[in-house]
């Protein structure tokens, strides 16, 4: 079932995912604001939480999700729960650099998930565009210097949690509507974040009212906006192309970063964002149409 009567094609649901990744780069500018004062927990729950209620209308104040798409639902909400725990618990001896290279090598996990245990073989374009863009993001997050740390290891057990997770919508929206497995995906996550904070830190709670800003900005763009697009590109994009695009979420973290909070681009870095979006520029070309046709063209030469 689509949102849309008309099935949208691969270049427009692939346009989608370009659009999510921008609204989510954007949204690192609320978050980093906001993690030095809060519980991650707590400020995950509250924008998942916004996020979820603000769809509601949508879906007509009607959750419908078969039991058969259940566990899909409740399993994309403890990936999203789990992987962001990582990844915040990685931040606390790593480096946001770090962070954010290791966490993009789920750009090159994908395609080596869907092959070991869905069978699903790669194009040989999709390894070389995962690569550059590895590449890419390793120049942009690190300025080309990488030095690990244990906090590493939880960046990169989220990293495949992520990966993960794109290839579990990719799976499901073809099976439900994107906006009911949004809704439900992100009521699990709010309720594994707020079960988790009020344990282990409920003081943070008295902390929400002051960063109500970028909880809501978070839940409006990053959350309702963002994670649902992302459902409904993948309804018609192959995970390898979401996957790709979405790495595109790095380039625009440090564009937004640059133009609001006043961060600097290296030329490495610059050299970086060239990389990622080269690679997927070359994702998106069609070789094999373009191989075909010289090939037929040759033969007629001859």
């Amino acid at each position: 079932m689509s949102i849309s009567k008309k099935p949208l094609s691969r270049l427009q649901s692939d346009l989608i995912l370009l659009f999510t990744a921008a609204v989510w780069g954007s949204g690192f500018i609320a978050q980093r604001i906001a993690a030095p004062s809060t519980n991650v927990f707590l400020f995950n729950g509250c924008r998942f939480l916004i996020g979820a209620l603000l769809l509601f209308p949508l879906i007509k104040f009607r959750l419908e999700i078969p039991k058969k798409q259940l566990r899909n639902v409740i399993i994309a909400g403890l990936l999203l729960f789990s992987a962001g725990a990582l990844q915040q618990a990685g931040m606390q001896t790593t480096s946001a650099g770090n962070a954010g290279f290791i966490t993009g090598l789920y750009v090159v996990i994908v395609p080596i998930f869907l092959y070991v245990f869905w069978k699903q073989k790669q194009h040989w374009v999709i390894w070389i565009s995962a690569s550059l863009a590895i590449v890419g993001m390793l120049l942009l997050s690190t300025g080309g210097v990488i030095k690990f740390v244990p906090g590493d290891l939880l960046e990169f057990l989220g990293a495949i949690l992520w990966a993960m997770h794109v290839i579990v919508v990719g799976i499901s929206v073809r099976q439900l509507n994107p906006l009911h497995f949004a809704v439900g995906q992100f009521l699990a996550s709010a309720f594994f974040n707020l079960i988790f904070g009020l344990m282990f830190d409920p003081q943070s709670l008295l902390m929400i009212p002051d960063l109500w800003l970028a909880i809501v900005y978070n839940g409006v763009f990053s959350v309702a906006i963002g994670f649902t697009l992302q459902g409904v590109g993948q309804e018609n994009a192959p995970s390898t192309d979401a996957a790709l695009i979405l790495s595109m979420e790095a380039v625009f973290a440090a564009l937004f970063g640059f133009i609001f909070l006043h961060e600097r681009f290296t030329p490495i870095q610059l050299l970086g964002c060239f990389f990622v979006m080269i690679a997927i520029l070359f994702s998106q070309l069609p070789f094999d149409k373009m191989i075909r046709f010289m090939s037929k063209k040759s033969g007629t030469q001859l």
